[in-house]
Protein backbone atom coordinates (compact mmCIF):
# COMPACT_ATOMS: atom_id res chain seq x y z
CA UNK A 1 0.00 0.00 0.00
CA UNK A 2 2.93 2.49 1.13
CA UNK A 3 4.61 1.54 -2.88
CA UNK A 4 1.15 2.63 -4.48
CA UNK A 5 0.47 5.67 -1.98
CA UNK A 6 4.18 6.78 -2.61
CA UNK A 7 3.27 6.10 -6.68
CA UNK A 8 0.64 7.55 -7.09
CA UNK A 9 1.72 11.01 -4.65
CA UNK A 10 4.90 11.50 -7.34
CA UNK A 11 2.18 10.90 -10.12
CA UNK A 12 -0.14 13.97 -8.69
CA UNK A 13 2.78 16.27 -8.23
CA UNK A 14 3.68 15.69 -11.88
CA UNK A 15 -0.10 16.56 -13.49
CA UNK A 16 0.72 19.42 -10.89
CA UNK A 17 3.75 20.13 -11.98
CA UNK A 18 2.60 19.97 -15.93
CA UNK A 19 -0.57 21.43 -15.41
CA UNK A 20 2.04 24.53 -13.12
CA UNK A 21 4.01 24.80 -16.51
CA UNK A 22 1.33 25.46 -19.19
CA UNK A 23 -0.28 27.99 -16.00
CA UNK A 24 2.98 29.91 -16.21
CA UNK A 25 3.10 29.32 -20.32
CA UNK A 26 -0.73 30.93 -20.41
CA UNK A 27 -1.30 27.80 -22.43
CA UNK A 28 -4.54 25.82 -22.89
CA UNK A 29 -4.22 22.64 -19.72
CA UNK A 30 -6.47 20.79 -21.73
CA UNK A 31 -4.63 20.79 -25.23
CA UNK A 32 -1.95 17.90 -24.90
CA UNK A 33 -3.57 15.11 -22.82
CA UNK A 34 0.07 13.22 -23.93
CA UNK A 35 2.54 15.26 -21.97
CA UNK A 36 0.28 14.81 -18.73
CA UNK A 37 0.31 11.20 -18.61
CA UNK A 38 4.36 11.28 -19.53
CA UNK A 39 4.75 14.12 -16.64
CA UNK A 40 3.15 11.40 -14.63
CA UNK A 41 4.62 8.49 -16.15
CA UNK A 42 7.96 10.35 -15.60
CA UNK A 43 6.52 11.28 -11.75
CA UNK A 44 5.49 8.47 -10.69
CA UNK A 45 8.61 6.52 -11.82
CA UNK A 46 10.46 8.50 -9.80
CA UNK A 47 7.89 7.72 -6.98
CA UNK A 48 8.79 3.86 -7.67
CA UNK A 49 12.52 4.39 -7.54
CA UNK A 50 12.03 6.87 -4.06
CA UNK A 51 10.55 4.30 -2.47
CA UNK A 52 12.61 1.27 -3.00
CA UNK A 53 15.90 3.41 -2.33
CA UNK A 54 14.13 4.48 0.84
CA UNK A 55 13.24 0.61 2.13
CA UNK A 56 17.27 -0.36 1.18
CA UNK A 57 18.23 2.91 3.11
CA UNK A 58 16.36 1.94 6.00
CA UNK A 59 17.98 -1.83 5.53
CA UNK A 60 21.08 -0.77 5.73
CA UNK A 61 20.59 1.93 8.64
CA UNK A 62 19.33 -1.53 10.83
CA UNK A 63 21.98 -3.77 9.95
CA UNK A 64 24.56 -0.37 10.87
CA UNK A 65 22.94 -0.21 14.26
CA UNK A 66 23.20 -3.97 14.90
CA UNK A 67 26.93 -3.31 13.92
CA UNK A 68 27.39 -0.56 16.52
CA UNK A 69 25.48 -2.50 19.28
CA UNK A 70 27.69 -5.63 19.06
CA UNK A 71 30.78 -3.17 18.98
CA UNK A 72 29.47 -1.55 21.95
CA UNK A 73 28.77 -4.53 23.82
CA UNK A 74 32.05 -5.80 23.58
CA UNK A 75 33.49 -2.68 24.19
CA UNK A 76 31.65 -2.84 27.56
CA UNK A 77 32.40 -6.93 28.32
CA UNK A 78 36.13 -6.10 27.57
CA UNK A 79 35.50 -3.18 29.91
CA UNK A 80 34.25 -5.18 32.76
CA UNK A 81 37.20 -8.27 32.48
CA UNK A 82 39.77 -5.28 32.70
CA UNK A 83 37.86 -4.06 35.59
CA UNK A 84 37.52 -7.42 36.93
CA UNK A 85 41.26 -7.64 36.59
CA UNK A 86 42.50 -4.91 38.18
CA UNK A 87 40.29 -5.41 41.29
CA UNK A 88 42.03 -9.05 41.77
CA UNK A 89 45.40 -7.80 41.04
CA UNK A 90 44.61 -4.88 43.79
CA UNK A 91 42.78 -7.72 46.44
CA UNK A 92 46.18 -9.93 45.68
CA UNK A 93 48.39 -6.98 46.82
CA UNK A 94 46.42 -5.68 49.46
CA UNK A 95 46.46 -9.22 50.70
CA UNK A 96 50.02 -9.74 50.38
CA UNK A 97 50.69 -6.46 51.97
CA UNK A 98 49.31 -6.57 55.34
Amino acid sequence: MALLANILGFSAFGLAARVGQLGIQKRNILENPGGHVISMLVFGYAGYWAYHWDQKAAELLAQKREEILAHRNNQIARGEKQIAAALVRNTQTFRLGS
